[in-house]
Parts: structure tokens; sequence; C-alpha cells
């Protein structure tokens, strides 16, 4: 694998579906963001997605798509958690849309959050950092508690699952947002007691089409009413 290998620019593409386009300097971050995904591939097993066009889609395009209301206008600057970050989805590409914002990344495996760590200079992105540690404890400590106005969660297990890493990290009138691919009504009928049990309720849930390969699928947000007292 060649780390040379160039990721489509897409800047209609971009404005087309996200009303939004990286600059050059997000465009070249985001390039060797790529780069060093298929570096560390060597060493550990990151992704299997390392095609450009496919890493384009999958993990830039779909990691932003998530906060797409957050990428046109003025930023307002947001704390955020990636729950499950893995190599860096969708936390790191959030961050480089959102440079105002602050992006937390959560994994549980050492050696995830190592890569991470000397990938993170790489890239020039000063407004993430990462913390070790499972989701279900890390989100009981006061430093993260309820700390956060958006916490994203992508492929880490169940949607019930997902909303309860999520929501403890999520402050009064905040959002969890997880990322789905199928999704149906009648699921939304079976999380939605669990949201509540969580103290939250399901503000939206967004079908959408990936512009590549034409697959379904779904995000959903989850909002934190805003607490009283």
């Amino acid at each position: 694998m060649n780390d040379q290998q160039l990721l489509p620019e897409m800047v209609e593409v971009w404005q087309e579906t996200l009303n939004w386009q990286p600059t050059e300097s997000q465009h070249q971050q985001f390039q060797r963001l790529y780069a060093g995904i298929l570096a560390g591939n060597r060493q550990l097993n990151l992704t299997r997605i390392t095609q450009p066009d496919e890493f384009w889609e999958k993990h830039l395009w779909d990691s932003l798509r998530g906060v797409a209301s957050l990428l046109s206008g003025e930023e307002k600057p947001l704390n955020i958690i990636d729950i499950g970050t893995g190599a860096g989805f969708p936390g790191l590409p959030v961050a480089i849309a959102l440079p105002s914002s602050s992006v937390t990344l959560l994994d549980s495996t050492r050696k995830k959050i190592t890569f991470l760590d000397s990938l993170i200079p790489q890239l020039a992105i000063p407004n993430a950092t990462t913390v070790l540690g499972r989701a279900e404890k890390v989100g009981q400590q006061r430093q993260h508690h309820q700390r956060y106005d958006i916490a994203l969660v992508r492929a880490v297990g169940s949607a019930s699952a997902c909303a309860d890493y999520a929501l403890p990290f999520v402050k009064s009138g905040g959002l969890g947002i997880l990322y789905r691919g199928h999704w149906s009504e009648d699921q939304t009928d079976e999380l939605k007691g669990k949201v509540e049990s969580l103290g939250g309720a399901i503000a939206s849930v967004e079908s959408f089409t990936t512009p590549i390969s034409h697959s379904i699928r779904h995000c959903l947000y989850l909002r934190v009413p805003i607490r009283l007292g």
C-alpha cells in the first residue's frame, strides 16, 4: 500500500451534500490523516477501508454527515467527545472541520490511543485530545460526566448500548449522535424507552444516501433536555 495515494477532492459533492467544503488546509489535513492511517495499518488493524474513494466516503464524508448542521455558517465552539473512536472516526474529521471546537477521542484499547497520540501532532490538530478508558466508567467521572455538548458514537454495539454510552457524557441541552446503517420506525419505538430512562429523548432520525456507493445510512439525534435547577 502506497502512502502517497491521493484522496479525491470532491469539492462539488461536499458542497451539494453538506453545504460545506474543506479549505485547502483542511484538505491537506485529510490527506495526512489518510496517509497516517495507511501507515498505521501496517502495525495495527485500524481499518479495512483503504482505497481513496472508499476512505473519502466512509471515513471522511460519513463522519461529517452526522454533524452537517454545524458545518455551514459561523462555528460555535463546542465540547465534543467521540466514544469508541478506534482509528479516530468520526472524531478526527470532525476536529479538522470544526477547528474552534474541542474534540476528545475516547477508546478502551491502549494501542489505538497510543497510535492517535502519535498521529494527532502529525496532522496539526491542536483541538483533538485522547482519553483511554471504558465509556461506562469514564462517563461517570466528574471531569467527563455531563460535560459535553455533543457525544458521537459510530459502530459501537447496538443502538441501545450506544445510547447508554453516550448520554451520561451529554450536558443539559446537548446531543448524542448515533451513526447507524439501516434503521426502521420499529427500532425507533424500541429505543425510545431506553433513551427516556437515561433522561433523554429521540429528537430526530435522519436517513441519507452516501454519495459514491449509494448506501442507506441513518443518524439518530438524542437530545438531553435542559435541566432546571
